[in-house]
C-alpha cells in the first residue's frame, strides 16, 4: 500500500485511556523527571525486542546494527525528542499499544482510585503508565515510527484529551521518535545539563548507549555542538560487581524492569559459576500489582543470554506462587535462539529456576528473621499468593510453610502474624498436633462452636478464612513433625491433653445419652451420616463435623460456588447433652415436636458453620411453631 493512499484520520481514545491521562497529569505532576525515565525505558525495550526478533531474521537490522537511544531538544521549537532505532511499530501496533490499555486489572485499577492524589499517584505508578507519562510535560505529543522490515512509517499525534490522529509519513530508518511539545513553564527540560543529570540519575543502568550532543559554553550559555557523547554507563547493571552498585542504582534498575514507581522491598543479586553459569538479580516489590490474583497474568522475569535480551515474562523461570518477583536472569549456557518451546523441557532452565526459587525464599526468610516489620508488610501484600506454594512446590514445602503467617486464638484478631514455629513454641504439654479451623470469614472461624473445648483448655487454634487456605491444607499436612489437624473433622481425640477423670465423665455422658442419640439419628435419617455425643462443645447445643476423610463443609461450599461437583457425603451431628435445648429434647414425648426440635438443632449447627439451609421455609415454620 503506498503511503499517499492512507489519509490522515482521527480516532478516539479508549475511555480508560482518557481517564488515566487526566488522573496522571494531575497526580504525578510533582514527579516530572519520571517522564524521561519511562520513555527511555520503553526505547530500551524496543531495542531488546529487535535483538530478539533478529535472532531468527538478521535482515531486520538492515545496514544499522548499532542500537542506541538519542535524546535531543530544540529551544526555539520548545520540543524534547527521544529517538530509538529499535523494533518500531506498524499502524495496527500503534493503535493497539497507544490507543488502548490492553492490560488485565484495568477495571480493578479504576475501582481502586480514591481521589486522594498522593495515594492515586502510587496506584498509577503501580499500574504502569509508560508512554502516557509524556503528557505530564507536553500539551501535544508526536510519535513517528517505522517497523523493522517495513518501508512504511506512521505518524501519531495527540493533545492527550479525547482523540489522536494517524497518518502515513516518510521516515529514513526503523524505530520510533517521540517528540514532546512542552507545556508552558517546562523550559528546564530544554537544558543540556538538566537532561544529562536526569539520565544519569534514572537511566544509567540502561544497557544501550543514550546519546546526546556534547555542549560547550558560548556567550554565557551552553550550546550543543555536532559531536555525540554517551551520557550513561551503558553496561548491564547485573553483570557488574555487587560492591560497585549503590542501593540507589539497584532501586532505579528495579523501576526500569518493573515499571513500578516505588522502591522494591528487597533484592538478591547472585552470580552462579560451576557446571552452569548465570547471573540473577531478583526483586521483591513493596506493593502488589492489581492483577496479582490472575494466575494467567504475565510473570516479571526477563531472560537474557550473554547480555542479549531473549524474552519478557519468562514464566518457566519462576513458579506461580512467586509470580510477584521481578528481575533479570542472564545465562551463559543457553543457546541464543532459545524459544519458549525449548524452555519447557530444558534441564538448564529447571536448574536455574530451582536456584532462583531458593534465593527468593532465602531472601524472604532473612526478612522474616531480621526485619519482621518489613516482612509483615510483605505478608499483607503477597501472603495469599505465597499460600499457593505448598501445593505447587513439594521440594520447598517445609521452607514455604515456615514463611506462612496466620491469625489464631492466641491474639484473637484477624491479623495474620502467627508462624507455625510460634505456634509450636506455645503448644501445651502433651499436645502433639497443630489445630486449625477453616471458615469463609474470620468472624465465622473466630466464633465457631468447634473452638469451645479448645478455648476452655487454653489450646491455641489457627483461624483460617482465606479462600486459598483449603487448597494449601490439602498439601500441608504437617510441619516440623507435628500433624495439622482440623478441629471440625473426625472424632476429636485430645490425647494427653485430657485427664482420666474427664475421659470417665465423657463415657458416662455417652452412656446416659445413648437412647436420645438413637432417636435423633432415626428422626434425621438421610440428613446425617452419624449422630454422636460431642467432646468439643461446652456452650452450644450441637455442631456439624466432617468425617476424617471427607471434604470439610467450607471446602465443599467453595467447590460448589466454583461450579465443581462434590462427593455426596453427609455430615456428622454432634450434640451436647448438657445443653438446655438437648435436655428438653430428651424429655419431649410428642414425636412431632421432637422432630421439629431435632431438625432445628441440625439447621442451627449448619448455620453456625456458615452453611446454607436447603429449605429455609421449613426452618422458619419450625422456629415459629416452637416460639409460639
Amino acid at each position: 500500500m503506498s503511503t499517499d493512499t492512507i489519509q490522515k484520520e482521527t480516532l478516539g481514545f479508549q475511555a480508560e485511556v482518557k481517564q488515566l491521562l487526566q488522573l496522571m497529569i494531575h497526580s504525578l505532576y510533582s514527579n516530572k523527571e519520571i517522564v524521561l525515565r519511562e520513555l527511555i525505558s520503553n526505547a530500551s525495550d524496543a531495542a531488546d525486542k529487535l535483538r530478539f526478533e533478529a535472532l531468527s531474521d538478521n535482515s531486520l537490522y538492515g545496514n544499522d546494527s548499532d542500537l542506541k537511544i538519542r535524546v535531543s531538544f530544540d529551544k526555539d521549537a520548545r520540543t524534547l525528542t527521544i529517538s530509538d532505532n529499535g523494533i518500531g511499530m506498524n499502524r495496527a501496533e500503534v493503535i493497539s499499544n497507544i490507543g488502548t490499555i490492553a492490560k488485565s486489572g484495568t477495571k480493578e485499577f479504576f475501582q481502586s482510585l480514591t481521589g486522594d492524589q498522593a495515594k492515586d499517584a502510587n496506584l498509577i505508578g503501580q499500574f504502569g503508565v509508560g508512554f502516557y507519562s509524556a503528557f505530564i510535560l507536553a500539551d501535544k505529543v508526536t510519535l513517528i515510527t517505522r517497523r523493522a522490515g517495513s518501508d512504511e512509517a506512521v505518524k501519531w499525534e495527540s493533545a492527550g484529551e479525547g482523540d489522536y490522529t494517524l497518518e502515513a509519513v516518510e521516515k529514513a530508518g526503523r524505530g520510533t521518535d517521540i517528540i514532546l511539545h512542552l507545556r508552558e513553564g517546562e523550559d528546564e527540560f530544554l537544558n543540556d545539563w538538566k537532561l544529562k543529570s536526569i539520565i544519569r540519575k534514572y537511566s544509567d543502568h540502561i544497557t544501550l548507549p543514550i546519546i546526546m550532543k556534547k555542549s560547550e559554553w558560548k556567550d554565557g550559555e551552553q550550546v550543543p555542538t555536532d559531536e555525540d557523547e554517551t551520557v550513561n554507563k551503558a553496561s548491564a547493571l547485573w553483570a557488574r560487581s555487587k560492591s560497585d552498585i549503590s542501593d540507589e542504582e539497584y532501586q532505579e534498575f528495579y523501576k526500569h524492569v518493573s515499571h513500578d514507581f516505588e522502591n522494591p522491598l528487597a533484592w538478591s543479586h547472585n552470580r552462579v559459576e560451576g557446571k552452569q553459569e548465570y547471573i540473577s538479580l531478583l526483586y521483591v516489590p513493596s506493593r502488589a500489582p492489581l492483577d496479582l490474583y490472575d494466575r494467567e497474568r504475565k510473570h516479571g522475569i526477563k531472560l537474557y543470554v550473554k547480555r542479549v535480551f531473549i524474552m519478557d515474562d519468562a514464566e518457566k523461570l519462576m513458579p506461580q506462587y512467586l509470580r510477584f518477583v521481578r528481575g533479570v536472569i542472564d545465562s551463559a549456557d543457553l543457546p541464543l535462539n532459545v524459544s519458549r518451546e525449548i524452555l519447557q523441557s530444558s534441564r538448564d532452565i529447571d536448574n536455574i529456576k530451582a536456584g532462583s526459587v531458593k534465593k527468593v525464599l532465602g531472601l524472604l526468610e532473612d526478612l522474616a528473621e531480621n526485619k519482621p516489620e518489613e516482612y509483615a508488610g510483605f505478608w499483607k501484600e503477597f501472603g495469599r499468593v505465597l499460600k499457593e506454594g505448598p501445593g505447587e512446590d513439594f521440594a520447598n514445602r517445609e521452607k514455604i510453610a515456615g514463611l506462612l503467617r496466620f491469625a489464631s486464638t492466641h491474639a484473637d484478631t484477624d491479623a495474620q502474624v502467627v508462624s507455625l514455629k510460634d505456634y509450636i513454641g506455645r503448644m501445651k504439654e502433651g499436645q502433639d498436633k497443630i489445630y486449625y479451623i477453616t471458615a469463609d470469614s474470620f468472624a465465622a472461624a473466630q466464633h465457631s462452636p468447634h473452638l469451645e473445648i479448645f478455648r476452655k483448655k487454653g489450646i491455641e487454634v489457627l483461624l483460617l478464612s482465606d479462600r486459598v487456605d483449603e487448597w494449601m491444607l490439602s498439601s500441608l499436612t504437617e510441619f516440623d513433625g507435628k500433624a495439622l489437624q482440623s478441629v471440625a473433622k473426625g472424632d476429636l481425640d485430645l490425647g494427653n491433653l485430657e485427664d482420666e477423670a474427664e475421659k470417665e465423665q465423657q463415657k458416662k455422658v455417652e452412656e446416659e445419652a445413648r437412647d436420645l442419640i438413637e432417636r435423633v439419628k432415626t428422626t434425621l435419617g438421610e440428613r446425617v451420616k452419624e449422630v454422636r455425643v460431642t467432646h468439643r462443645l461446652t456452650d452450644s447445643p450441637a455442631c456439624l463435623v466432617a468425617g476424617e476423610n471427607d471434604l470439610s463443609g467450607n471446602l465443599e461450599r467453595l467447590l460448589k460456588a466454583a461450579g465443581q461437583k462434590t462427593p455426596d457425603s453427609k455430615p456428622i451431628l454432634e450434640v451436647n447433652p448438657e445443653h438446655k435445648l438437648v435436655a428438653k429434647l430428651k424429655t419431649e414425648s410428642d414425636e412431632g415436636r421432637f422432630a421439629d426440635l431435632a431438625n432445628l438443632l441440625f439447621d442451627q449447627a449448619l448455620l453456625a458453620e456458615g452453611g446454607q439451609l436447603e429449605d429455609p421455609a421449613s426452618f422458619v415454620r419450625r422456629m415459629n411453631s416452637l416460639i409460639s
